[in-house]
């Protein structure tokens, strides 16, 4: 099998809704909204925030609205149509004040999110878009589009196993069911 490299990506994407959709699968919005410690954020907020930068990510690279903004997710979140508004910069208050809507919406978001960036990565993710460079004060070491695809990816998967983690932390042994 001849797997091109952007169905690689696309399948990375595909599998952290896969586990998202067991990580979130019966979650109370209690259970969503806990932190294991006052310090720590919560199984919603970290599911929003790598919705949210992938989003952010996956419209500027396409040069299109936010789906945040666009479709109005902010307003099932219960937020302001603010397109900076991704968690990152957040203070503690920040988190604490987050609250989560029903694993439904977070899934839908993600979803949508996910749609969004196959989009890209079918239609316009060629190696030469992979080498555009491009200037991200915030992240000095994002200079081009396969950096931001990187750090995206990588993001993603350390929140999702976060979000695993405090998943085990609140429900114990067994609840992945594997």
């Amino acid at each position: 099998m001849n797997m091109k490299w952007q169905q690689l990506i696309i399948d990375v994407l595909e599998r952290i809704l896969q586990e998202l959709e067991t990580a979130l699968d019966g979650l109370t919005i209690d259970d969503l909204n806990q932190q294991l410690r006052p310090d720590c954020n919560s199984i919603g907020w970290l599911t929003w925030h790598l919705t949210r930068v992938q989003d952010k990510a996956a419209a500027n690279l396409l040069g299109e609205d936010q789906l945040w903004i666009k479709d109005n997710y902010y307003a099932k979140f219960n937020r302001t149509p603010n397109p900076e508004d991704t968690g990152i910069g957040d203070t503690l208050e920040d988190v604490v004040a987050f609250r989560s809507p029903e694993s439904k919406a977070l899934l839908e978001y993600y979803r949508a999110v996910l749609q969004q960036s196959k989009h890209y990565i079918t239609t316009k993710l060629s190696e030469t878009e992979l080498n555009r460079e491009f200037d991200n004060p915030f992240y000095p070491t994002i200079t081009n589009v396969r950096t931001l695809l990187m750090r995206l990816i990588n993001d993603n998967m350390q929140h999702l196993g976060q979000v695993n983690y405090m998943r085990g932390m609140l429900k114990g042994w067994g609840w992945l069911g594997r």
